[in-house]
């Protein structure tokens, strides 16, 4: 299954929505232009950067594209005012019914009609389940909700904003070829690729970046739309080698959406917040090295991270919150716990040393447990299959870009990125009936997976790795009790985790596989088992699901409320028809088709241990630590009693250590602290002679001298109740 959080980057950026890779609009309804291109520019593949913003060359080609955009602007504002005007009905969240004139009023309008401080504090709006600019007009019977920054449909626009700022902040002060601009796929700021040359951006910079930035708020430039023709597109851009490669691959028949704000002119999908004055804190937070569409043998980019808020309260919180997860990074505290390491010469592959070892394995255990308690027949399967299979899967022309492939006796073989064709394989070796099912059929198989070497990044995104993958093959009427369960699991994980998470529907996208009727139904089961598992969700991904079925995503907080995609749970419809599954039904004349559900809790055992290794801020629990114990005696002339207990603890089956190096007791406790040993247990002669051993923890509480069968007890039950 395509793991949650963990997809491989798409040659452009990304699905990054908004992104200006994505400048296709998704309205139903297109203004039109009068104006048409006469025939296509000249399109300049030069990347040379000029000598900073404030070159003839670069105001030459920004005063171009703004006398372009202003023309077709004025064009496309009177063809709306001719051909508006008829009266409309929108429809609010709460049912009341606002009138408006078609192609003229716009949400902003309506939010200006309810409340002042709705309209003050409104960013973006959803009009009949798309995202839409707050003045743009509307376009005929609607439904309208209106989002502030507390909502992640307000944030995100905000966020995408705040690149363009930062977009018009760098083009102003290097003349850079700006790229791509998106909120970062983790929802906290934003990013712009942009190409400048011989110039190198470092923490010098910043101040002029975010100083530019802070005037183009100062100047509350309006986010203002257009929608342009691709040869109108290629007129605009001509001069940017980056956006003419993206316009050329957007698809022909496609209506491209072109923003402004101030200076700047950007190829860009939208939607955007109403104007600049909006982002009251900017801040510049990093540069680094990137390449273009990630791929190693083109131009050599700078990606510049930023963040925004609007208020500054905001954004010192922000701030504070960044400085701790810095000492919580898991590359960092995991090198200084032993736990694993990368090599170049296997790139994107970890290298899990003996600690880290434990808690991978410990992972495991806990999902095989719960395997065996919740029905679960664990299989294992092969790691390479012949081309064949994947052409039968789709992923031979969907996916095979991410795939390692090799040819293998003149024919064409593939590691496997995911397990579910191969399961397809296993419910398919012999006839099955409906008294079987469901099947749920689990896999800790070794995935690979071809990641851009630019977006491999420590253990939350690799090109080797195992999940806690499973399928469950059931008929129709069986889904709504299978989802529950998978829901049911994924809430007894996370809450031992101590997780907060949401719960998200997304629904039949635009491009789907399958009748309209099985996805509705589809659907409808996903909806019963969301309702009857009593926890709040909603359905913020309309049109998001995968092509070939509804899933349900889900959003896990940290303990620095950082949010992370893990676990998902998806409907297939699909996969059972290419590989034409069928079971005998209770009618034995006639076979059925099972639907599978694909599911995963932890998602990527590796990127699971990354989330769990900062949230934990490497104090791991009892039940998960790969440091338990360690006994330290305050002499030599005890260490033989140390490692008497040591042994004694060992072979109940916890991971427990002894000290018997010449050190002081003092410094010994203080490195078993810092190692993060959950109990450290001091010996001498009074606990040689009683059989105890004097308990203190790692956070320096002291328990005090405990018989060794006691603490064994002690250390079974809190292992038992994953604390």
């Amino acid at each position: 299954m395509a793991e949650a959080g963990d997809t491989a980057l798409p040659a452009l950026v990304e699905a990054v929505e908004g992104s200006p890779a994505a400048a296709v609009d998704s309205g139903k309804n297109k203004e039109k232009t009068n104006s048409k291109a006469k025939a296509k520019p000249k399109v300049h593949a030069t990347a040379q950067v000029p000598s900073g913003g404030n070159s003839e060359e670069q105001k030459r080609i920004l005063e171009k594209r703004i006398k372009i955009f202003e023309k077709l602007q004025a064009e496309q504002k009177k063809h709306r005012e001719e051909i508006g005007g008829e009266i409309i009905k929108i429809t609010l969240p709460d049912g009341n019914v606002k009138e408006g004139k078609k192609w003229i009023t716009t949400p902003l309008d309506i939010a200006r009609e309810i409340s002042k401080a709705l309209a003050d504090n409104a960013l973006i709006s959803e009009v009949n389940g798309v995202l839409w600019d707050m003045g743009r007009g509307l376009e005929s019977d609607c439904s309208l909700k209106i989002f502030n920054f507390d909502t992640n449909e307000g944030r995100d626009t905000f966020w995408h904003s705040s690149a363009h700022i930062l977009g018009e902040s760098l083009e102003q002060e290097y003349g850079c070829k700006l790229c791509i601009g998106p909120c970062t796929t983790r929802g906290e700021g934003f990013y712009y690729d942009a190409f400048y040359g011989d110039v190198t951006l470092n923490e010098e910079h910043f101040d002029r970046i975010s100083k530019q930035a802070d005037k183009a708020v100062k100047e509350k430039q309006p986010f203002e739309r257009i929608e342009v023709t691709r040869e109108q597109a290629l007129e605009i851009f001509s001069e940017n080698k980056f956006k003419v490669e993206i316009i050329q691959e957007l698809p022909e028949d496609k209506t491209i959406t072109v923003y402004r704000c101030g200076p700047l002119v950007d190829l860009c999908r939208g939607p955007h917040i109403p104007n600049t004055s909006h982002v009251k804190a900017f801040s510049t937070q990093k540069a680094s090295a990137s390449y273009w569409r990630g791929q190693a043998d083109r131009e050599s980019l700078q990606r510049v991270y930023g963040i925004s808020f609007p208020d500054k309260k905001k954004l010192k919180e922000w701030l504070t919150v960044q400085e701790e997860a810095k000492k919580r990074d898991h590359r960092v505290v995991g090198l200084h716990q032993e736990l694993f390491f990368f090599h170049p010469l296997s790139p994107g592959s970890s290298f899990f040393l003996p600690y880290g070892t434990r808690i991978y394995n410990k992972l495991m255990e806990f999902i095989r447990a719960e395997y065996r308690k919740r029905g679960y027949e664990e299989v294992v399967s092969p790691n390479i299959y012949n081309m064949q299979l994947w052409e039968t899967s789709g992923h031979a022309a969907n996916y095979k870009e991410n795939m390692f492939c090799f040819e293998v006796e003149k024919q064409e073989f593939g590691l496997k990125p995911m397990n579910c064709p191969g399961h397809c394989l296993i419910f398919d070796h012999r006839v099955r009936s409906y008294r079987e099912l469901p099947i749920r059929m689990s896999d800790f198989g070794v995935l690979h997976r071809n990641e851009l070497s630019g977006a491999l990044s420590g253990l939350t995104r690799v090109r080797r790795f195992q999940q806690d993958d499973a399928h469950i093959f059931c008929m129709e009427s069986q889904i709504k009790d299978e989802v529950q369960g998978c829901l049911e699991f994924l809430e007894y994980t996370y809450n031992i985790f101590g997780f907060t998470y949401e719960l998200e529907l997304s629904t039949r996208p635009e491009k789907y596989l399958g009748e309209l009727e099985t996805w509705e139904r589809a659907e409808k089961g996903l909806e019963e088992a969301l309702n009857g598992f009593g926890k709040p969700w909603q359905v913020i991904n309309a049109g998001d699901g995968a092509f070939y079925g509804p899933k349900i995503d889900i959003t896990v907080f940290d303990a620095l409320k950082r949010k992370f995609q893990c676990a998902t749970i998806q409907l297939d419809f699909q996969l059972p028809i290419r590989f034409k599954l069928k079971y005998s039904t209770q009618d034995e004349a006639e076979m059925g088709r099972p639907v599978i559900v694909h599911r995963a809790i932890l998602g990527s055992v590796e990127r699971m241990f990354a989330i769990l290794l900062e949230h934990y801020a490497g104090k791991w629990p009892f039940w998960l630590s790969p440091r338990q114990a360690i006994v330290c005696p305050v002499s030599k002339k005890f260490v033989d009693y140390a490692m008497k207990v040591r042994d004694q603890l060992h072979n109940a089956g916890f991971y427990v250590e002894a000290d018997t190096s010449d050190k002081k007791i003092d410094k010994k406790v203080r490195e078993a602290q810092l190692a993060q040993f959950n109990y450290i247990l001091v010996v001498g002669e009074l606990e040689e002679t009683s059989d105890t051993v004097n308990v203190r923890t790692r956070d320096n509480q002291v328990h005090g001298r405990k018989p060794v069968t006691e603490l064994l007890e002690e250390f079974k039950a809190e292992a038992a109740a994953f604390r």
